[in-house]
């Protein structure tokens, strides 16, 4: 493929604004040729200064735009699986934010009919598999110079949830990255799902039980812990420790400016995932860039889109019943072995 790619991005809400940016700015051999969202005007004034970028209320009429070549999904997601669909039809390869689909069963579909299509177009928006720091740990676990993982402890804080934001979507919206990251990590997945409760945080709105303790059971008998507190006024933190056989690996202990004065010394916490991970939306949009160019798909695939969705499903059934919900995944394909 020559030229730059023309990449279509559907929403320009928080997520879609930071990628038309990126795919303007700093991601080199791409750039925007249409943008959808259902507020017209939005997608207007995402487009205002991009030559050649048309904004659309429609996806379909992105997607048809002149000059589009792939697709950038940063819609909700509970859009996602029509605009999946859509790209099907045209052939078009698809960056998807997580989640591929919320519910297991939509996004089993998208792999069923990407497995009928004979070949990956998709690749999901799992953007801490890009970042430096998760990256060294993976290679660490797969060199296996710490033994054989025993447990992974996370954490996951936010500075506030958004409005509308429910208890359910602590685990299938925000412990989704470290289903992902879990699986990715180990090499194993997910049979069982249990989810705990401490008191809430005075700082949740009503009817949020925030924070909860998300623990994972793998195929390979590893524990995997995850504390997600969205509400915790102070800052934007992500976390994970491997604890195995011959030592221990940990890693997001500093991020941001250390700034030491007389007598006292303080450091900044960022206050979103945009700041945290800019690094690795840059080098996810890039790896994704080229391989397209190149007419591959690399990167987490719509299964394991499946697999984080189904394993969420379950973290809401265990969350909502207070019992060990058991993980169920359909056989994985050939296409993604």
């Amino acid at each position: 493929m020559g030229g730059l790619l023309g990449v279509a991005v559907l929403g320009a809400g928080h997520m879609g604004a930071d990628h038309i940016r990126r795919l303007d700015r700093v991601t080199g051999g791409a750039r925007v040729a249409a943008v959808a969202d259902p507020d017209l005007a939005r997608a207007e004034a995402a487009v205002a200064g991009i030559d050649g970028a048309s904004a659309h209320a429609e996806v379909a009429a992105a997607l048809d735009a002149p000059g589009v070549e792939a697709v950038l999904i940063a819609s909700p997601g509970p859009a996602h699986e029509a605009a999946l669909h859509e790209a099907f039809a045209r052939g078009l390869p698809v960056l998807c934010e997580k989640p591929l689909v919320p519910d297991a069963e939509g996004a089993l579909r998208v792999v069923e009919a990407e497995v009928r299509l004979g070949r990956r177009l998709v690749q999901v928006g799992f953007m801490r598999r890009y970042d430096a720091e998760y990256l060294r740990l993976k290679s660490l676990l797969d060199e296996g110079a710490l033994g054989r993982p025993l447990m992974l402890h996370c954490v996951h804080r936010n500075v506030s949830s958004p409005p509308g934001f429910t208890s359910a979507m602590l685990v299938d919206s925000s412990v989704s990255h470290e289903i992902d990251a879990a699986r990715w990590l180990l090499g194993q997945e997910p049979v069982a799902v249990s989810v705990l409760r401490p008191g809430s945080t005075g700082r949740a709105p009503e009817g949020l039980l925030d924070p909860q303790f998300v623990l994972l059971e793998t195929d390979g008998g590893v524990l995997v812990d995850v504390e997600i507190f969205v509400n915790t006024g102070f800052g934007y933190q992500v976390r994970c420790e491997a604890v195995c056989e011959g030592g221990s690996a940990r890693i997001g202990e500093e991020h941001g400016m250390t700034v030491t004065a007389p007598g006292r010394e303080s450091r900044e916490v960022p206050q979103d995932y945009l700041v945290r991970f800019a690094d690795a939306y840059d080098r996810e949009l890039r790896a994704w860039v080229d391989a397209c160019r190149a007419g591959r798909v690399t990167g987490p695939s719509a299964w394991d889109g499946y697999a984080s969705s189904a394993t969420a499903e379950a973290g809401v059934r265990a969350q909502r019943t207070g019992t060990r919900a058991p993980v169920d995944l359909a056989p994985r394909p050939a296409l993604y072995a």
